[in-house]
């Protein structure tokens, strides 16, 4: 049995792995991010033993190694990995929607949105807790992207080059007026400036809670709309005589990434480039399903966020470097890559 076929793109073909190569990829992926887990609780400002991690969670006592496990490590490794998954597939999503390779969830203006009302949270309200300001960060994450999906739904709301232009407009509008706000008071918005950096540092599962529920509907929508957009990768043309409703599956995919990228970016902060580099890694593997692109985004961008997260716990210890900016760090060089190639990742 073959283990790749050849999909006909143009001017020639290219080989996309067959369904055994793309489970077995996806197993080690898992077995990597399972890995990324356990070294996320071993490692820190001290390293842990394995069986002390093991005791923590099966033998839990009042030991300080076990509080530091319990109260802060384990609670830091979930953010992260709810975080990492909704943020992959939120950039698969936002990619194959625009068709746009070198997209981003940013694009749409959830980060400009949630900072925007982060700052309003903080310098009009006095909110200086992540618990308080979260549901800020979401609700302008979500009001935003509303206000780009109408914007992109007048003249040309068929276009998804109109959305994408109207998400770049209002995210530099609301970016102008969160620096402006932010100038007023500089002191109380220092209690905000881990999060304006992307971290899942002191983010405790409180916040996570409520969110799943929202995580889960997005996944949801995201794998539903996965068939729709596979069509609508060949032009809206074919897509429409396939009977796909295109204006209804855009909706339902910017609904996704909506609640994905709006919910992780309300519990983290604005994290950039995970969105954006994770998809194209998912495409050079499973090829151009957007099954398979999803389910390669939801296990890989956890497993990158993790690694910059360990990453930057070590670089510079005791101290540490936000998640954020270690993706910065990686995603800029990797952009301009993407940025010089001919084709990048067949879309």
């Amino acid at each position: 049995m073959a283990a790749l076929t050849l999909r006909h793109t143009g001017p020639g073909t290219v080989a996309v792995p067959g369904p055994r190569r793309r489970a077995l990829g996806l197993t080690a992926a898992l077995a990597a991010l399972l890995i990324l887990l356990v070294l996320s609780v071993m490692i820190g400002s001290t390293s842990i033993a394995p069986t002390v991690v093991w005791d923590a969670v099966v033998h839990p006592s009042a030991d300080i190694d076990q509080f530091a496990i319990r109260d802060y490590r384990l609670p830091r490794t979930a953010v992260g990995l709810v975080v990492g998954t909704a943020l992959g597939v939120a950039g698969a999503l936002i990619q194959a929607v625009t068709r746009n390779p070198l997209a981003d969830p940013g694009l749409f203006g959830v980060h400009a949105g949630a900072s925007f009302a982060v700052t309003v949270a903080v310098g009009l309200f006095g909110i200086t807790g992540v618990q308080g300001y979260m549901w800020f960060a979401f609700a302008g994450a979500l009001a935003v992207t509303l206000l780009v999906l109408a914007l992109g739904s007048t003249r040309h709301g068929r276009s998804p080059v109109v959305m994408v232009l109207a998400g770049v407009c209002v995210g530099a509008v609301l970016g102008g007026a969160r620096d402006a706000l932010q100038l007023t008071d500089s002191d109380a918005f220092d209690a905000m400036r881990s999060w304006v950096a992307g971290s899942i540092v002191g983010r405790p599962l409180d916040v996570v809670w409520p969110v799943l529920p929202l995580f889960a509907i997005g996944l949801a929508l995201a794998f539903a709309v996965a068939g729709p957009l596979n069509a609508m990768a060949l032009g809206d043309d074919l897509a429409k005589a396939q009977g796909v409703r295109l204006m209804r599956t855009r909706v339902l995919a910017v609904a996704a990434l909506t609640l994905l990228a709006g919910g992780a970016t309300a519990i983290a902060g604005p994290i950039g480039f995970v969105g954006l580099m994770i998809p194209h890694v998912a495409r050079w593997i499973a090829g151009p399903h957007q099954r398979w692109i999803l389910a390669y985004s939801a296990v890989l961008a956890p497993s990158l966020l993790l690694a910059a997260d360990i990453l930057g716990r070590i670089v510079m210890r005791p101290s540490e470097i936000p998640v954020g900016v270690i993706t910065a760090f990686v995603g800029a060089p990797v952009l301009l890559v993407l940025v010089r190639r001919k084709r990048a990742s067949g879309l």
